[in-house]
């Protein structure tokens, strides 16, 4: 499970030396766009050695790459794909590239002998890939997708508003394949790391629409997205209320405070507590 997935440049000695102390739930190493191109090299060396020694064990490490458009991103898979990692993160990723990832990850498990599988986390930068949204979302390897609106709407040749109004219709195809297929559906970073009451209306908003997570370029920003992203106090103490009485009577439907309880509501009032404890919240 996620909510804040904190986005560090792995050409940062310093930020990967500290990336154990922030609350994150996911990080995302990157090796694409924080990483100027005379630096790649020595930025996929920094992290590989980085990665024999860190102590992220409880969180998801991820790692963005390169494209495979370019042998950079090649490059990054042969020398980064371990068991120190979890999740590959494709940019502007296509169905036909994540078929390709998908064989080279299989071929790399073989090869360096990983003991679990490693998933794929694409991000939807490209109007042709949320066409193919649904088809990726459902790949056996895919856990989450990440919605990219910066390149998104450049490839829209649209401008980025405060409001959003350009990125719903990606945005609610995104939460709906990713629901559909009982993956997590990752919001686009907020970019103005200064304005916390905007990033928690941003996130809102993608709640609202059914994301369950989303990405976060600077670390104060998780306090303000795991706190969005997580059930509230009330929802926790509603739903253990409900499942205390679903447990109690074993009944597929009954009344509570003079509403009607069902197997949906069951079912997400399970979801909520499965989630509080997860996040340390019981």
């Amino acid at each position: 499970m996620r909510r804040s997935c904190l986005f560090i440049p792995a050409s940062n000695p310093g930020m990967l030396q500290t990336a154990d102390v922030y609350g994150f739930d996911s990080v995302i190493f990157d090796l694409e766009d924080a990483v100027i191109l005379n630096e790649k090299d020595s930025a996929r060396h920094l992290l590989k050695n980085y990665l024999l020694v860190s102590k992220l064990e409880s969180k998801e490490v991820m790692v963005r790459i390169n494209g495979l458009d370019s042998e950079l991103g090649y490059l990054d898979l042969n020398e980064i794909v371990s068991d120190k990692i979890d999740t590959i993160m494709l940019p502007k990723a296509r169905l036909d590239d994540l078929k390709i990832l998908n064989d080279i990850l299989s071929d790399l498990e073989i090869k360096n002998k990983l003991t679990k599988k490693i998933k794929i986390v694409p991000i939807i930068e490209l109007a042709i890939s949320v066409l193919e949204v649904e088809e990726i979302a459902s790949m056996r390897r895919v856990s989450g997708i990440l919605l990219g609106a910066e390149d998104l709407t450049s490839d829209m040749e649209v401008t980025r508003s405060e409001e959003g109004t350009e990125i719903l219709y990606p945005r609610s195809r995104i939460a709906m394949a990713c629901r559909a297929m009982k993956i997590e559906a990752i919001d686009t970073p907020y970019t103005n790391v200064n304005n916390l009451e905007g990033l928690k209306a941003d996130s809102l908003k993608a709640k609202a629409l059914g994301f369950s997570a989303k990405a976060c370029i600077h670390p104060n920003q998780i306090e303000t997205v795991n706190e969005v992203f997580s059930p509230s106090p009330l929802e926790i103490t509603k739903a253990q209320r409900i499942v205390e009485v679903y447990q109690r009577e074993k009944k597929g439907a009954f009344s509570l405070d003079g509403k009607m309880v069902d197997k949906p509501i069951i079912e997400r009032s399970l979801k909520v507590l499965e989630k509080a404890k997860k996040f340390g919240l019981l």
